[in-house]
C-alpha cells in the first residue's frame, strides 16, 4: 500500500486546501517538463496518483480505511513500508 500522505509529505489529518497547496507544489517541481530528472515523470506519476485520491472525498475514505486496515492486519510490515516511503522523500529532498 503506497502512503499517499508521505508522497505529498501531509499530515494524514491534513485539510484539503493542505493536500491542494502539497500537489501544486510538488507538481510544479516535478512535472517532466521543468524538471530535467530521469526520474521525474516517474514521481510526478505518483504525486498526481497520491492528489487524485486524497482529494476525491470518497476515495480518500475508501483509501484511509483501507490504511487503517492495514495497520491493524499487518502493523510491523505496514509501518515498515510507510517508513520506508517517508525515509525515501527525505533523503531525495
Amino acid at each position: 500500500m503506497k502512503d499517499y500522505y508521505a508522497v505529498l509529505g501531509i499530515a494524514a489529518n491534513a485539510a484539503l486546501s493542505e493536500i491542494k497547496n502539497a500537489y501544486r507544489k510538488m507538481a510544479s517541481q516535478l512535472h517532466p517538463d521543468k524538471n530535467p530528472s530521469s526520474d521525474a515523470p516517474a514521481k510526478f506519476r505518483k504525486v498526481q496518483e497520491a492528489y487524485e485520491t486524497l482529494s476525491d472525498i470518497d476515495k480518500r475514505r475508501i483509501y484511509d480505511e483501507n490504511r487503517r486496515r492495514s495497520l491493524l492486519d499487518n502493523p510491523i510490515d505496514t509501518a515498515r513500508e510507510i517508513w520506508q516511503y517517508y525515509i525515501d522523500g527525505i533523503l531525495k529532498k
